[in-house]
C-alpha cells in the first residue's frame, strides 16, 4: 500500500508530461502525412484528424459506459444472467412507487418554486436603488455546496421530542409561540420532502435570479415607457412585454431546475438518507448499487433517469435554436 501511495505522484508527473507530448507528436505526424495527399482531400481530412482524440475520449468516457449501463439494466444483480425487462418492471413496481411520487413532487414544486421566487426577486430588484446589495445577499447561498447546505439545514431542522431542549433553530423559534409543539420536520412524511425541496430552492435561487435579472435588463425601456403612456399597468407590461422577451432565460431556469430535481441526491442523502419516505430515484440508485449490490436495478434506474432527462434537454435545445432564427 505504501509503495502504491508513493508511486501515485510519480505517475501523475509522468502523465502530465507524456500525455501533452504524445498529443503533440500525434498531431505533428498527422500534419506531415496530410501533406502527402491532395489539397482538396487535406481540407476534408484535417478537421476529423484533429477531432479524432476528443472523439475517442468521448467514446471511452461517455458512449461505452452508456451502452454498458443499458446492457446491465437487462441483467441480474451480478450483471451476468439475462433477465429481460424484469428490472424495469421492478422500477415501476410497489417498492418504487413512493420514490417516484417523491420525484414527482421534486419535478413540480422545485422548478415552480425556483422560477416564481427568482422571477419575483429579479423584477423587484430591478426597481430598487440597492439592487447590487440585494442580489449579493440572495446569491450568497450559491457559494455553498449542496452538501454543505444540507448539513446546515439538517441542524436547523433538528427535532427533540417531548419537553427536551430544542437544539434546532427552527423548532427553537417555533416553540417560542405559546402552546406550540416542536415539529419533526425531517421525520414527518410529505412535510419532510417539502422541507428538503425548500433547501434546494434556497441553494439554487441565486443563480436563477441572476439569469432572469440579466434578461430583464435586456427588455427595451422605450417599449416599456410606450406601454405605460398607453395606460398599461405593470402586470400587463410584464405578461405582454417582459415575459415574452425573457422567455429563453425562463426556459434555461426551468430546464436547469427540472434536471436538478430529477437527479437530486446530495440533499436527500445527507439530511435523511431516504428514510421517513423521502427517498428519490438517484438516492435509490445509489442504495441499490452500493448497499444492495444489485447492478441490474441500479442500471435500470440510471437508464430511466437518462430517458426522463432527454426530453427536457431536447426541448431546451429546440427553443434555443428557434430563438437564434428569430
Amino acid at each position: 500500500m505504501n509503495d502504491f501511495m508513493t508511486s501515485v505522484p510519480v505517475l501523475l508527473v509522468l502523465g502530465a508530461i507524456l500525455i501533452p507530448v504524445g498529443v503533440f507528436a500525434y498531431l505533428g505526424i498527422g500534419e506531415r502525412l496530410l501533406t502527402l495527399v491532395s489539397p482538396r482531400l487535406r481540407v476534408n481530412l484535417r478537421p476529423w484528424y484533429w477531432l479524432s482524440i476528443p472523439l475517442v475520449l468521448a467514446v471511452v468516457i461517455l458512449v461505452y459506459p452508456l451502452l454498458n449501463t443499458v446492457y446491465l439494466a437487462f441483467t441480474d444483480a451480478e450483471g451476468h444472467g439475462w433477465v429481460g425487462w424484469d428490472n424495469f418492471a421492478w422500477s415501476f413496481g410497489e417498492a418504487m412507487r413512493p420514490v417516484l411520487r417523491n420525484n414527482v413532487l421534486w419535478l413540480t414544486i422545485f422548478p415552480l418554486g425556483t422560477l416564481v421566487l427568482a422571477m419575483l426577486a429579479a423584477v423587484l430588484f430591478d426597481r430598487v436603488k440597492y439592487e447590487k446589495l440585494a442580489v449579493t445577499l440572495i446569491v450568497l447561498p450559491t457559494a455553498v455546496s449542496f452538501t454543505a447546505g444540507a448539513v446546515i439545514w439538517r441542524q436547523i431542522y433538528t427535532y427533540s421530542p417531548g419537553n427536551m431542549e430544542q437544539r434546532g433553530l427552527l423548532n427553537a423559534l417555533w416553540t417560542l409561540i405559546p402552546g406550540a409543539e416542536p415539529i419533526a420536520w425531517l421525520q414527518t412524511p410529505i412535510l419532510n420532502t417539502l422541507a428538503l425541496i425548500f433547501v434546494a430552492i434556497w441553494l439554487g435561487l441565486g443563480l436563477s435570479t441572476l439569469i432572469l435579472s440579466a434578461a430583464i435588463k435586456n427588455v427595451p425601456t422605450e417599449l416599456v415607457e410606450a406601454m405605460r403612456l398607453d395606460g398599461a399597468g405593470e402586470v400587463r407590461i410584464f405578461f405582454q412585454l417582459t415575459l415574452p422577451v425573457i422567455w429563453p432565460a425562463v426556459l434555461v431556469v426551468v430546464t436547469h431546475a427540472l434536471i436538478a430535481g430529477l437527479k437530486t441526491f446530495d440533499i436527500v442523502y445527507v439530511m435523511t438518507n431516504g428514510n421517513y419516505e423521502t427517498d428519490v430515484i438517484a438516492n435509490r440508485m445509489y442504495s441499490e448499487l452500493f448497499a444492495a449490490n444489485n447492478l441490474g436495478h441500479a442500471s435500470a434506474i440510471a437508464v430511466l433517469l437518462l430517458v426522463c432527462a432527454l426530453p427536457v434537454v431536447a426541448l431546451n435545445i429546440r427553443s434555443s435554436r428557434m430563438e437564434e432564427k428569430v
